[in-house]
C-alpha cells in the first residue's frame, strides 16, 4: 500500500464518520475510494478525506444526498483543470453561490434554535432553583 493511501479505518478516524457511513456515501456515489489494495480493501487519498469532510459539514445543515452530489459535482467540474466555457463556469459558480446562501440561512436557523434551547434550559434551571429554595423544602 502506498503511503499516500489510507484504509477506511484511518479515514473514519480522521473524519469522525463511521465505517458504515463512509460505505453509505460510497453507495450513494458521493465518494469513491481512489484505489483498492491487492486484498480488495478500500484505499483513500487526502482528496477523498477532504470530500468526506464537505459531506460531513453539509449533513447537520440538512442538505440531502442529492444536494451534496450537486455541490460536489460543481466543485469537481471547476477543479478539473479543464478550460470551461465562460457560461458553464458561471453556472457552476452560481450553483456554489446558491449553496453558500443556503448554508448561511441554515446556520442562522440553527442559531435561532440554539438560542431557544438555551432559553428553555435557563427557564428550567430557574424553575428548579425556585422549587428547591421554597419554604418548607430541604
Amino acid at each position: 500500500m502506498s503511503s499516500e493511501h489510507m484504509q477506511i479505518g484511518e479515514v473514519a478516524a480522521r473524519t469522525e464518520l463511521s465505517l458504515r457511513t463512509i460505505r453509505h456515501y460510497e453507495d450513494a456515489d458521493l465518494v469513491i475510494p481512489s484505489a483498492r489494495s491487492q486484498g480488495g480493501f478500500r484505499l483513500y487519498t487526502e482528496a477523498d478525506v477532504a470530500r468526506l469532510m464537505v459531506i460531513r459539514r453539509m449533513k447537520p445543515l440538512g442538505f440531502t444526498l442529492d444536494e451534496m452530489r450537486a455541490l460536489l459535482d460543481a466543485t469537481d467540474r471547476l477543479d478539473s483543470g479543464e478550460d470551461l466555457p465562460p457560461e458553464e463556469r458561471e453556472e457552476l459558480l452560481g450553483r456554489i453561490r446558491g449553496f453558500e446562501q443556503a448554508t448561511h440561512k441554515r446556520v442562522e436557523d440553527l442559531r435561532t434554535q440554539l438560542a431557544r434551547a438555551e432559553e428553555f434550559a435557563a427557564t428550567l434551571g430557574e424553575r428548579l432553583t425556585r422549587s428547591t429554595s421554597a419554604p418548607g423544602r430541604p
